[in-house]
């Protein structure tokens, strides 16, 4: 028998099988040695044997309908309720039947009862929380457009908010995430120290600090009236501390030589002056020697005002407006500027980077197409990018003559009124350290206007914007346990876990089977994070059996360049940061990754044995039927997917913890305790 369950369906049965195999048995040995005995014949005979032979057959028929009629009925019961358990609108697929018939009636009247209570709460917490609602939904329509990355941190420094600015900014970092330490992304002592000596009524400080080859401005305020929770943003510093050190540095240098050389000219001129009223013959050496002074340092002047201006051209290439695009967004965004309504701009040839102020370019294209409308023509343009040797050409190329330059030269003192300052076309040109022209093409069809423009070393397409997060803050983030307090006495719901997954070459690990994929999705809060996850290929440096492509169904050709395990065992343990590891079969996961050079020495929650204390009367515990039972599915193409496996993991553990809790079980330390005596020494001695 379990600790106050009933006993397992396969002792049950192997009992009920001995028992009337042994009645039956001792039966007919009973009635062999009778009838040897009695030699009794007929009727009396028969009912020698029949009598012998009733007490197993019974034995064995009552078995029979207990299991169908109580047993049965009562395992399903069990599974309904912890299903109802986990989660109270779960489907009912299992109505009370045999000898528990009867109670369907009222368990249904509870389940409605219960339905309808929860039904009546939920509505009440709606109507209070409406208000509270739209103020959350105004609050992340404002985080997911506000182009300043910004983190929430509390007391402990763990985050509790962040931006879609920030996630971009810190792109690649695994140190940013819900409930993470600061410290994983910023590990620099002097913000540790900032933060502490932060003013409590908002006042900002400012901190520069190294971070990913860069460097990063961080402003930092006290949230005042709060329970020492802090606001930082953030900015990247290392354009104007590279502007600081250099192209400024270079000026701040030649002011010494130029004031020299002034000098020089200024006291040669004066001398020259004075010798003007002196005899002429006395005089014409030295006046000589005075004028050669002045056109020497007149040249050397003349040098050095055209470096400087040289100097401040570079730094208006340098500056904040002049900024990295790509060819084929700025076409897309200038042709919803000329006609939202019709497409006008069609891009030809390759796309490529380059560099300038968009909203001054568009304005500029846009005052062009309707100063020069008359030559222009209404059909629309193709937009085509040509590389040169330091420059890219962006040229706008129609059907017809070019445009003769004296339109051009008028153009460009048009004033720009959609820009502020109201800058002239030649003001943006000068920005831009160009000009333009048109010229006809080979074809003698087609002509264009050209505009050279700074290059930008990149290449390649820029990439996709990933779509807004469905989740960046957790203000109950504030109420966990200090992160230094005793793991072990810390609750289930406080717990940080991490859910992950693996799939590999083979099932015989110990024998050179090794990693292909692993998985792997954060619970912070009771809740699954739903893009705070890691998802990468393993290159196992051997091939990969048909047998196991046919059930995770990876290729040789998936995993070709993808970095060694120990490179992603590396990542995957800073993703992991300080949580607790949860895994389905926990056996068989650690075990492809222990022994690799990165130690997980930290604990391992498991739902198998989890699910096997709290059900051993129930049969099957795999993901499969544990998936079924609490009513999760697997996305189509997840399933033997290391992260389809591992979110499913994750929601196999908020479903248990309702149950858990039920039953007292409430810190980690409890926890495994509970699945330490569900282990089963099979199920490693059989990786």
């Amino acid at each position: 028998m379990t600790r106050g369950g009933l006993p397992k369906r396969q002792r049950l049965i192997g009992l009920w099988l001995s028992l009337s195999g042994i009645s039956l048995l001792g039966g007919a040995i009973f009635a062999a040695w009778l009838d040897a005995q009695l030699a009794p014949t007929g009727v009396t005979r028969m009912a020698l044997w029949i009598g012998s032979f009733s007490g197993g057959a019974t034995l064995f028929l009552v078995g029979l309908v207990l299991e169908r009629m109580l047993f049965t009925p009562l395992r399903h019961l069990q599974v309904q309720l912890a299903r109802l358990v986990a989660n109270p609108d779960a489907r009912d697929e299992h109505p009370p039947e045999g000898w528990l018939k009867g109670l369907g009636p009222d368990l249904r009247r509870v389940r409605e009862s219960w339905r309808e209570d929860r039904s009546r709460l939920a509505t009440a917490h709606a109507d209070g929380a409406r208000s509270a609602a739209r103020i959350r939904q105004e609050l992340e329509t404002l985080l997911q457009v506000l182009e300043t990355p910004l983190l929430l941190c509390d007391y402990h420094r763990r985050v509790m908010l962040f931006n879609q600015a920030a996630e971009d900014f810190f792109e690649g970092n695994t140190g940013l995430g819900l409930g993470k330490r600061l410290e994983a992304l910023l590990p620099v002592a002097s913000l540790q120290q900032a933060l502490g000596q932060l003013p409590n009524d908002g006042s900002p400080r400012e901190l520069l600090a190294p971070c990913d080859n860069r460097w990063l401005k961080v402003i930092l305020r006290r949230v005042p009236g709060s329970d020492g929770e802090t606001l930082l943003t953030f900015g990247d510093a290392t354009a104007s501390w590279s502007s600081e050190m250099g192209v400024r540095a270079e000026l701040a240098d030649m002011l010494t030589p130029l004031r020299q050389h002034t000098a020089s000219l200024t006291s040669a001129a004066d001398a020259l002056i004075q010798l003007r009223h002196q005899n002429e013959a006395s005089t014409s050496l030295l006046r000589q020697r005075f004028e050669r002074v002045i056109h020497e340092e007149g040249i050397t002047l003349g040098d050095n005002v055209a470096k400087i201006g040289q100097l401040l051209d570079d730094m208006q290439h340098q500056g904040e407006r002049l900024t990295p695009m790509w060819s084929n967004d700025f076409w897309q965004a200038l042709d919803e500027r000329l006609d939202p309504e019709h497409r006008l701009i069609t891009p030809v040839g390759m796309p490529a980077w380059f560099k300038g102020d968009a909203p001054a370019l568009i304005a500029l294209f846009d005052s062009l197409v309707k100063h020069l409308s008359t030559h222009l023509p209404e059909s629309g343009f193709e937009g085509e990018i040509c590389l040169g040797n330091k420059r890219v050409y962006l040229d706008l190329i129609w059907r017809g003559k070019a445009i003769p330059e004296h339109e051009l030269a008028e153009w460009r003192q048009q004033p720009l009124s959609s820009l502020p300052l109201t800058p002239s076309v030649a003001d943006v040109l000068r920005q831009h350290a160009s000009d333009i022209w048109s010229l006809t093409d080979d074809d003698g069809v087609h002509a264009r206007l050209r505009l050279p423009l700074p290059a930008v070393e990149r290449v390649g397409a820029p990439r996709e914007t990933a779509p807004p997060r469905p989740e960046f803050h957790d203000f109950g983030i504030a109420d966990l346990p200090p992160p230094d307090e005793a793991l072990a006495s810390r609750s289930l719901r406080s717990l940080e876990v991490v859910a992950f997954d693996t799939e590999t070459t083979g099932l015989e690990l110990r024998r050179g089977d090794t990693v292909i994929s692993l998985g792997a999705c954060r619970v912070v809060n009771a809740r699954l994070l739903a893009s705070e996850d890691f998802d990468q290929k393993v290159d196992p440096q051997r091939p990969i059996p048909a047998a196991s492509t046919a059930i995770h169904g990876l290729t040789d050709a998936d995993v070709m360049g993808a970095p060694p395990l120990d490179i992603v065992l590396t990542r995957f343990r800073d993703f992991v940061g300080e949580a607790v590891l949860l895994a389905h079969n926990a056996a068989f996961d650690l075990l492809a990754i222990s022994h690799k050079g990165v130690a997980f020495d930290i604990p391992v929650i498991d739902t198998l044995l989890i699910s096997r204390a709290l059900d051993e009367a129930l049969d099957g515990h795999d993901l499969d039927s544990l998936a079924q039972r609490y009513d999760l599915a697997f996305p189509p193409g997840t399933r033997h997917t290391a992260l389809g496996d591992a979110r499913v993991t994750a929601e196999l553990w908020l479903a248990l913890l309702p149950r858990l809790e039920a039953r007292g079980v409430d810190t980690l330390e409890q926890l495994l305790a509970l699945q330490a005596n569900a282990f089963d020494r099979q199920d490693a001695s059989a990786l």
